[in-house]
């Protein structure tokens, strides 16, 4: 699964993707969001981040409106930090999902998670049993309907006060709902929980889907939605449902297709889930449609070195959809094609020439590069 969350512009405090912080604050997320939390209450518009705004907002506090209420989350997370709370799973560090207790000691976990031990990873006690905890559960999943809702209209949000006459319209004051389930997700997905990351990134889908109904022209859900349906791919594809897979990452390539090249994560994104359908079409047998899905990523790669031959990992993304192209071509019989694109790999590979700053990049080149010269050793 990629480590990219589409729903970076709506994150956390300091701008940083909750999912890229775990390994990197560095991380360009594929969705590009004009939503930014940092300092700015998503409520009030008001900046908090120093004592001299704070005169400027009590003078805007009269036109703020009254009814909007800013929601306190009761277990403390909020949009600068992410704990482990008494609704989360030490092991895979999620919100828990089909909620277990562990008996007898009591201790409890998500299902997929407790499963794996045969002593608990709390206290050491033998396992003799799990059961669910359906009331926990329960609370679980209000918690996240409540949490980190989708910030909604007048028309859609609207709640009726005491006595009828004032309306009060509550928004989630820390990360957007999307974010947050692409949080989740990857924590669990990460710690081999995939149900659980399914069951998020489910609910994130239907969400983004619901907001498409009344805005079809929308780039940015049509790329969260693409990003969200290739996470949802990897799921079942770890869970060994290729068709399934298969679905996701041709539904993901569909919205992917229809927005703009200019950014390189999108046509990465979408490049990746072209070659993942080929990879299980090649695994299956289907050589031809195979190729078919590899040539789509191929033409996505040349056009982005087209307009961005500078950048490395465009060119190696290049190379690399060359020799899956050319590996196939080999099985298909075509071996003078074949000869073809990993002489042209090659090419491209060898007049990339990297810096020490990009040491992650100059590994992956040379290991794609030893790979090349094999297959032409065997020919």
């Amino acid at each position: 699964m990629s480590s990219l969350c589409p729903f970076a512009g709506a994150t956390t405090g300091g701008g940083v993707c909750p999912v890229k912080s775990d390994k990197s604050s560095t991380g360009v997320c594929p969705v590009k969001s004009d939503k930014s939390i940092s300092g700015v209450c998503p409520v009030t518009g008001k900046d908090h981040s120093s004592e001299h705004k704070e005169s400027t907002n009590h003078a805007e506090e009269k036109d703020t409106d009254p009814r909007m209420v800013p929601a306190k989350c009761p277990f403390g997370y909020d949009s600068n930090t992410f704990k482990l709370g008494p609704l989360s799973c030490i092991i895979c560090q999620a919100l828990l999902h089909e909620s277990s207790k562990c008996k007898p000691c009591a201790h409890k976990f998500c299902k997929a998670c407790i499963s794996r031990f045969k002593d608990c990873p709390l206290c050491g006690a033998d396992i003799e049993g799990i059961e669910p905890d359906a009331e926990l559960q329960a609370l679980v999943d209000r918690f996240i309907d409540g949490h980190a809702r989708i910030k909604r209209s007048h028309a859609a949000g609207d709640v009726e006060a005491a006595g009828g006459k004032n309306k009060v319209i509550y928004e989630d004051v820390s990360m957007e709902r999307g974010a947050f389930l692409v949080q989740q997700a990857m924590r669990a997905f990460r710690a081999k929980n995939i149900e659980s990351a399914k069951s998020r990134l489910t609910m994130c889908a239907d969400d983004i889907r619901e907001e498409l109904k009344s805005s079809e022209d929308n780039l940015d859900l049509c790329s969260q939605l693409g990003a969200v349906l290739g996470m949802l791919g990897d799921c079942w594809r770890t869970l060994g449902d290729a068709p399934s897979a298969i679905t996701y990452y041709e539904e993901s390539a569909e919205f992917l297709s229809k927005l703009p090249t200019k950014d390189l994560e999108l046509v990465h994104t979408l490049s990746v889930s072209l070659n993942k359908i080929g990879d299980l079409r090649y695994y299956d047998g289907d050589l031809q449609s195979a190729r078919n899905y590899y040539a789509r990523s191929l033409d996505v790669r040349r056009n982005a070195v087209k307009e961005h031959s500078a950048v490395a990992s465009q060119v190696i993304d290049l190379a690399t959809s060359l020799a899956k192209v050319a590996d196939v071509d080999r099985n298909l019989g075509n071996e003078s094609t074949a000869v073809e694109g990993f002489e042209e790999a090659i090419q491209c590979l060898e007049k990339l020439k990297l810096d020490s700053e990009h040491a992650n990049l100059e590994q992956r080149r040379v290991s794609v590069l030893d790979f090349l010269h094999n297959q032409l050793a065997d020919k």
